[in-house]
């Protein structure tokens, strides 16, 4: 029996899109997602926001074992994630592992910083 890794839902309650600012590095978030087993994972994602009805933006594909950086302020499919606080629920055909990146330049000291989601 093959062992399939990773869980297939993740939230990320604290997304906090920067402005992309003036420096070298944008300021921006990405969703990174590892799928280390043997088949293809389809992720659906899911934002929600504090002032209106979530939104799911179209399925996206992890390819087997391999990852995927999704960044945040570009368009995801077609929807484009609007700047300011957002949260995520991530579910995946197959189990993945997904981690969240944030490069924030508001301030003289770049700060980049990644983070695990919940898994369940």
């Amino acid at each position: 029996m093959e062992t399939e890794f990773g869980r297939r839902v993740w939230f990320f309650p604290d997304g906090d899109l920067p402005p992309a600012g003036e420096g070298a590095m944008p300021g921006h978030e990405s969703l990174i997602i590892l799928n280390p087993n043997d088949q293809d994972a389809e992720v659906t994602m899911t934002v929600y926001f504090e002032d209106r009805d979530p939104v799911t933006p179209r399925p996206q594909t992890v390819a087997a074992r391999r990852v995927r950086c999704i960044r945040i302020d570009k368009p995801v499919g077609t929807y484009q994630i609007p700047f300011g606080q957002y949260a995520l629920k991530i579910e995946s055909t197959v189990g993945v592992v997904c981690q969240m990146g944030r490069a924030d330049v508001r301030q003289a000291n770049l700060a980049y910083y990644t983070v695990m989601g919940f898994a369940v």
